[in-house]
């Protein structure tokens, strides 16, 4: 079995009414093992979000295969595809993408229906998140658009694990956050990570976090190695 649980080969995607010429990502190869921790970065515009569409399987390449955990999600069709995202992917945005008139137990258990996960124990598993994510036990029928900020954000953290996924992509989390809730905030990450052996994609502009972090990537340099290797 392989130890990789991201293997990018030969990717190239292209954004319509755009000249051929022109892509919006080019990556040669990209490999990331089972539970490694990466910090990627990289200037506005340069393919970082391209790129986590295309872990997610939200984008498909005009060529080349992504791969998670031996999957080859590029290969799959679009409902395996939706259900693979659902049961080993969890994304936290910038945004969060809460549904904000809708409980914190319903946004959470939201995630687990999409993943046709009808396990009886759903309530409780979300009730342990809570407790492990620091939130008070009476938050979860409360409303989301009625927490501050940071416990929404901790929320959206509550709802990307809630199906034990393998990978966990987080999009800028911190840039909302002040110092010591930025400092909480990855610590309590650190610790998830730690405890469920999950692989983990961070994308920031905040250098002051690397130390967190088994590697530290600029996406440009994915895309210098692309062209090197095409001379």
């Amino acid at each position: 079995m392989s130890t990789l649980a991201i293997n990018l080969q030969n990717i190239h995607h292209y954004y319509k009414d755009t000249p051929a010429s022109y892509a919006g990502l080019s990556i040669a190869q990209w490999q990331v093992d089972i539970t490694e921790r990466v910090f990627l970065h990289g200037s506005s515009g340069s393919g970082k979000t391209t790129l986590l569409n295309l872990l997610c399987g939200i984008l498909l390449p005009t060529s080349g295969s992504v791969s998670l955990f031996d999957h080859n999600i590029s290969a799959l069709s679009n409902s395996q595809r939706d259900l693979f995202r659902a049961k080993n992917i969890g994304v936290v945005s910038q945004k969060f993408n809460l549904i904000p008139y809708l409980s914190v137990l319903k946004n959470i258990q939201l995630a687990a229906y999409f993943a046709k996960n009808s396990r009886p124990d759903v309530n409780s598993d979300v009730q342990t998140l809570l407790n492990a994510l620091q939130l008070p036990s009476n938050i979860m029928h409360r409303q989301v658009n009625q927490l501050s900020v940071g416990q929404q954000q901790r929320v959206a953290i509550a709802r990307a694990l809630i199906n034990h996924p393998r990978l966990l992509l987080v999009d800028e989390p911190t840039s909302a956050l002040d110092a010591s809730a930025k400092n909480a905030f990855m610590d309590l990450l650190m610790q998830i990570c730690d405890n469920t052996k999950i692989t983990l994609i961070f994308v920031s502009h905040d250098a002051s976090l690397l130390h967190h972090f088994d590697s530290n990537l600029d996406i440009t340099t994915l895309s210098k190695a692309e062209e090197t290797m095409s001379l």
